[in-house]
């Protein structure tokens, strides 16, 4: 019997695959910050490739914000060309009168961070955020919908929800920025954060996140389900923390049972 062998997998064009094993030297630090990228002709005797397929390689990549080029001047890795998120570090509440724990940490790495509120509804979250705060069928929460961004640029896009029992009547319902974040108001109104647990997934971008973030092709985003447990394992806020994957990495510090 004459076995058949099966079609490649790789599908993409010679320029996708340029540009993966770039981006791939890129975000493991193999091409440094500030690093020049092989030139044209390295590239074309690397991939026996054409000028065309190299340039358009080159594009893709200066196109997802992590190479930089100009007419004459060889490519260039970007500066901060991957972040390093560290979710331990946002956990505890702001000190009183001190921004949001995610802007300290982003003006430690010389960085100009802020946030934008973009909506505060009562509304039905998704299944899982739903499960996580144990809401009864078409049960609603309180949303707090809002964009990070870095640099002047989006970073983040970030749906937070709450209890209605717990967040009605503070200003977590109202549409604007809370001094110190939720974290801070909420420990205020008696619920600490105690735990949070994260589940992170990678997934193709929905149109609302491949718009928020300017993600130039639909490369994965990584998506985080945060959820946040006070005294006695009562939950108090699940959120939806999307980033771009190819510019985003999670840090995540153990210690032994």
């Amino acid at each position: 019997m004459t076995v058949t062998e099966p079609e490649s997998a790789d599908r993409r064009s010679l320029h996708e695959r340029i540009a993966a094993d770039l981006r791939d030297e890129i975000m493991s630090g193999d091409l440094a910050p500030g690093a020049s990228l092989p030139s044209t002709a390295q590239l074309k005797a690397r991939f026996e490739a054409s000028n065309a397929t190299v340039q358009k390689a080159l594009q893709l990549l200066k196109g997802e914000r992590l190479v930089v080029g100009r007419a004459g001047a060889a490519v260039t890795v970007r500066e901060h060309r991957q972040r390093t998120m560290r979710p331990s570090a946002f956990m505890a509440p702001a000190g009183a009168g001190e921004p949001y724990r995610w802007l300290t940490e982003a003006a430690e790495h010389g960085t100009r961070a802020h946030s934008k509120l973009l909506d505060v509804a009562e509304t039905k979250p998704p299944a899982d955020v739903a499960a996580a705060l144990g809401l009864l069928d078409d049960g609603t929460a309180l949303l707090r919908r809002q964009i990070l961004m870095i640099d002047g640029e989006p970073v983040e896009l970030v749906r937070s929800y709450y209890p209605l029992e717990i967040a009605r009547g503070t200003a977590i319902a109202e549409r604007r920025k809370i001094r110190g974040g939720t974290p801070a108001l909420l420990a205020e109104h008696g619920f600490p954060p105690r735990l949070s647990v994260d589940r992170v997934s990678a997934r193709v971008p929905t149109q609302e996140q491949f718009q928020a973030l300017r993600l130039p092709s639909d490369l994965p985003v990584l998506r985080t389900l945060r959820v946040v447990y006070s005294d006695h394992d009562r939950p108090i806020e699940a959120t939806v923390m999307v980033k771009a994957g190819h510019l985003y990495e999670v840090q995540y510090e153990f210690t032994p049972d």
